[in-house]
């Protein structure tokens, strides 16, 4: 079994880099299943219903959210789709659902996001009791279980892996828009990478337009941030998973130009 997680979609332009490579590289890496980070695919922030639409057009599996997963108010109309998965720990009685479970070649995937509590500006539920519980929830359900953990601070990320070894299959960290170099099979064969980085314009501050970007820290005025444009980059991570004990064998981190 062969996942492709991919980093977070930026933009319009970013959606475009998307539907550019996803195919092809696909076929060529043997790809089973496709999860996708898409809260800032319609115009940098969060995800509106034309660019839902032309997702679902894609071998896209599944799509997880962030910290502007309600940016664009028409998320509402397509929130409860079983492809599309907001952050568990949101709070309770919101609309949507945490976690999704899929089905291929066989085997039963779930996909749960969470986002993180440090300098994220959101009031979530702590990410680390949520999973906790949705684990020993499905865990007798479930063959694999991918976590996308939306968060800032690399510590929490680092912190939510030692927590997850031997829990879950995959732990991808998302949001902070760089790829780290810290992909790895742990101890107990969880694949593991701190964040997948993003698809989306490579000349810019994580996608958002250079000038504007400078000019916010230079002045500390509310400067309207604006979505760079030009040649994009498209950020992701492979994981190859043993059908046996489905654990993680390989893991390629993926960056393309």
């Amino acid at each position: 079994m062969k996942i492709l997680a991919v980093g977070d979609l930026v933009g319009e332009n970013g959606l475009d880099k998307l539907k550019q490579v996803l195919p092809k590289l696909k076929e060529e890496l043997k790809i089973d299943f496709v999860i996708v980070n898409a809260e800032n695919v319609s115009q940098g922030m969060g995800i509106g219903l034309k660019n839902w639409n032309d997702i679902l057009k894609l071998p896209v599996d599944s799509v997880t959210m962030g910290n502007h997963t309600w940016a664009k108010k028409d998320i509402f109309t397509f929130i409860d789709h079983p492809k599309l998965i907001r952050p568990a720990n949101y709070s309770k009685g919101v609309p949507g659902k945490g976690y999704g479970i899929y089905e291929c070649n066989n085997k039963k995937i779930a996909v749960i996001n969470l986002i993180g509590r440090t300098d994220m500006s959101v009031l979530s539920e702590n990410p680390f009791t949520v999973i906790e519980e949705l684990i020993e929830k499905i865990k007798n359900d479930v063959d694999i279980i991918l976590v996308d953990f939306h968060a800032e601070a690399t510590a929490e990320k680092i912190a939510m892996k030692y927590f997850l070894d031997g829990k879950v299959t995959v732990l991808v960290g998302t949001h902070t828009h760089v790829q780290t170099a810290d992909e790895e099979i742990t101890e107990n064969g969880m694949g593991y990478i701190t964040d997948l980085g993003m698809t989306g314009p490579k000349k810019s501050i994580i996608g958002m337009e250079v000038e504007a970007s400078i000019k916010r820290f230079l002045t500390s005025l509310p400067e309207r941030y604006k979505l760079a444009e030009g040649e994009c980059i498209f950020n992701g991570c492979m994981f190859e998973i043993n059908d046996e004990n489905c654990k993680v064998e390989k893991i390629e981190r993926i960056y393309l130009k």
